[in-house]
């Protein structure tokens, strides 16, 4: 697991518990490496290594390392999984995550999906607005400090063959959210109440982030649908396992094993 920061990752256990549930004598770690420095780390990668799994800042410095993109991580313009050593070595770049979101929604609801309201605008909004997608909605709006950081999103989610509706709002505005779905991809302390309040009237809530948690947004939704980060996280973890290993990953072992790690943490 590669990415800057990284230390909260919980990647590293989820797919530890896979390999030893399938009796696999493999490693999986977690290592620093900030922006710029994705090239010279998998320059330096034997023939033993299977894979990496990639977050910020590096999802996007992946493009250029890459021999062959998937159409899904084409689309999302960022790669989360580095597939290594296929045929003649060759280097393929992924993106677990929008099946991975698309799993993780399914899996809570099956309520029609038309209108979302997305919360940031950075590589994971991405990622999950093109699973939206693909689940059915053809109106997206993102809430941002400063559009102009949202650009490539923008991009991404304009270019969908869908030909969906895209629009921006700003972040600490006040109007009530009106969507079928609300999803949150900015940090905890960035929820503000007046914020929480706003999407208070969502049926369903998609909250990225599994530590800290419950997050503001998180927390309000005790009544209504909530997609949670840990969800995210176990689906395209499972998804990448399954790339790096060519073998069926143990989904509930891997979703166990990151709920107890969480429910550690919040007991330290």
């Amino acid at each position: 697991m590669l990415g800057d920061p990284i230390a909260h990752s919980l990647s590293p256990v989820l797919h530890r518990v896979g390999y030893a549930e399938l009796g696999l004598d493999w490693t999986y770690d977690a290592h620093r490496v900030p922006a710029g420095g994705l090239e010279s780390f998998v320059a330096g990668l034997g023939p033993e290594w299977r894979g990496l799994s990639l977050t910020m800042p590096l999802k996007r410095e992946a493009l250029a390392l890459v021999d062959r993109l998937t159409d899904r991580a084409r689309l999302a313009g960022a790669v989360n999984t580095l597939v290594l050593g296929g045929d003649e070595g060759e280097r393929v770049g992924d993106n677990t995550d929008l099946p991975g979101a698309a799993a993780a929604i399914r899996e809570r609801t099956t309520m029609p999906l038309a209108s979302a309201t997305i919360l940031g605008g950075g590589a994971t909004a991405s990622s999950i607005g093109l699973a939206l997608v693909d689940l059915g909605v053809r109106s997206v709006e993102l809430l941002v400090r400063d559009e102009a950081r949202a650009g490539e999103t923008l991009e991404v989610l304009r270019a969908h063959p869908a030909g969906i509706e895209v629009r921006t709002g700003v972040l600490d505005a006040t109007d009530r959210v009106t969507a079928d779905i609300v999803v949150s991809t900015i940090p905890a302390d960035a929820q503000t109440p007046e914020l929480v309040a706003r999407c208070d009237d969502v049926p369903v809530v998609f909250e990225a982030l599994y530590d800290p948690w419950p997050t503001p947004l998180a927390a309000s939704a005790a009544d209504r649908t909530l997609v949670g980060g840990l969800d995210l996280l176990v689906h395209q973890a499972v998804m990448q396992f399954d790339l790096f290993t060519g073998l069926r990953a143990p989904l509930e072992a891997m979703r166990q094993a990151g709920r107890r790690a969480l429910a550690e943490r919040s007991a330290g």
